[in-house]
């Protein structure tokens, strides 16, 4: 139903350019008012050179009917994020405000569209001329994976995929300290994005109570930067797992590298399978977001199971609101699926912080201090995307320009979600107490974060 080339529709210049009363901005704004329920501060740049939406704000460029088609058959996150990771549609201006008016006007609840809404945004695509099959996922995409949700396989799988992009990527975007979660910032201007990744690694060690000689186990421990720290600054052996092979590879030459390679240990292994506790200490920092609900009582009791009595946990996690269901489910009978499953973290599933804390006491866990870090990684995520923009022609040559785009699309789209209190990230320390009800813990909570300092 699209236009033959070299014969314009009604309406339409030799070069597709729309003449008379419709204009592509125009129309594209007032979809866009509909979709998310109210319309975002923005303006629209289309193909035919029309504008449309406030002066001065953050410009969203459509560059072809190709993008439009994306947005019809999938007007959701999903869809824009196609065409965006594909160079179909743009943003001119500062991206974080364009996301933060979209993610304002949308609210805390994705709008479902009704069949009469359908009807009117394909009605609007076939007046600009943009109707016909969906386009193909660009490669970046993850294909849906098979097997069992959250079986070992499935995970490594899953895994696989976002972690063994390239070291060298990663080292681009996360700067030296190679730590791929939330800063702990010190509270003065010039604090830098490594000060900030250090100030998190003591605190973990600090709430952990290391001690020279102790046994940490680290679930999920990325590039080993924990591992190394704890190590070099508490004296401890550590052992390190993870399911990824680039990232065992660069802990293992991390720790080499900083000559604690006799004290630390990093295995290509799911924790499922680790057996040989007790550890004095467990850190899982940004892993159990890949657990699923259904499995967490499960990686609980392990981590339960795997400490001496005494032994402390934390639990570092990223958290939903109660009421957003749709960020926190994979639903095998539901083939919708958001940008962050398709291109960034499939079968990823976010609880809320209640959730998690129930949890933990069915496995056994006393759990003995919760802190919030959510504006902590609002801004960790804008220096991430800040090292992506410094590094960007090395970070498309290292991956691929789609992928960049990805990377850049999410951890904008992320930052601003913890921003307006729609994601948080909690710190939970839990203890197993001994048989007497004993917890080796400090009676203060001023004296835990000096402890073993």
């Amino acid at each position: 139903m699209t236009s033959q080339p070299g014969r314009p529709r009604q309406g339409q210049g030799r070069h597709g350019r729309l003449t008379g009363v419709v204009r592509v901005a125009d129309v594209v704004s007032s979809d866009l008012a509909l979709v998310l329920g109210q319309p975002p501060r923005l303006r629209v740049r289309a193909w035919d050179g029309s504008q449309a939406g406030p002066a001065g704000a953050p410009v969203l460029v459509l560059g072809s009917r190709r993008a439009l088609r994306r947005l019809v058959w999938e007007p959701n996150d999903l869809g824009f994020g196609r065409a965006y990771v594909a160079g179909e549609v743009d943003v001119e201006g500062d991206v974080f405000e364009l996301m933060h008016a979209v993610s304002t006007a949308a609210g805390t609840m994705p709008k479902r569209l009704s069949t009469r809404d359908r009807l009117r945004l394909v009605g609007d695509a076939v007046r600009l001329g943009a109707v016909g099959r969906p386009p193909a996922p660009p490669p970046e995409e993850v294909p849906p994976l098979s097997g069992e949700l959250h079986s070992a396989d499935r995970d490594r799988a899953a895994v696989s995929s976002h972690y063994d992009v390239g070291n060298d990527f990663y080292r681009f975007v996360l700067g030296p300290s190679m730590v791929y979660s939330c800063a702990y910032w010190p509270e003065r201007p010039d604090a830098t994005l490594e000060d900030a990744q250090v100030d998190k690694l003591e605190l973990v060690c600090s709430k952990l109570g290391l001690r020279p000689g102790q046994r940490l186990l680290d679930v999920g421990c990325g590039w080993g930067s924990l591992l190394v720290h704890a190590a070099l600054h508490r004296g401890v052996r550590a052992v390190g797992v993870t399911v990824s092979a680039e990232q065992q590879r660069w802990a293992c030459e991390q720790a080499r590298r900083a000559g604690v390679g006799d004290r630390v240990e990093v295995r290509l292994q799911d924790y499922r399978d680790v057996a040989d506790g007790p550890f004095d200490a467990i850190a899982s920092v940004g892993m159990a977001e890949h657990v699923g609900p259904e499995r967490y009582r499960d990686y609980a009791s392990q981590l339960f199971a795997l400490l001496r009595p005494g032994g402390r946990l934390l639990n570092h996690q990223i958290s939903r609101r109660p009421e957003q269901r749709d960020l926190g489910r994979v639903a095998p009978s539901d083939p919708t699926r958001t940008f962050l499953q398709a291109f960034v973290f499939p079968d990823g599933e976010l609880m809320p912080l209640s959730t998690t804390l129930g949890l933990l006491e069915q496995a056994g866990f006393e759990v003995r201090d919760v802190q919030s870090l959510r504006e902590h990684y609002g801004r960790t995520l804008r220096s991430w995307v800040g090292n992506l923009e410094r590094h960007w022609p090395q970070a498309v040559q290292s991956t691929s320009p789609g992928r960049a785009r990805v990377w850049r699309l999410y951890m904008v789209a992320s930052a601003v979600a913890f921003e307006l209190g729609r994601l948080g990230v909690d710190q939970v320390l839990a203890v197993r107490q001994h048989a007497d009800g004993r917890s080796d813990l400090p009676l203060r909570r001023e004296s835990l974060l000096l402890e073993g300092t």
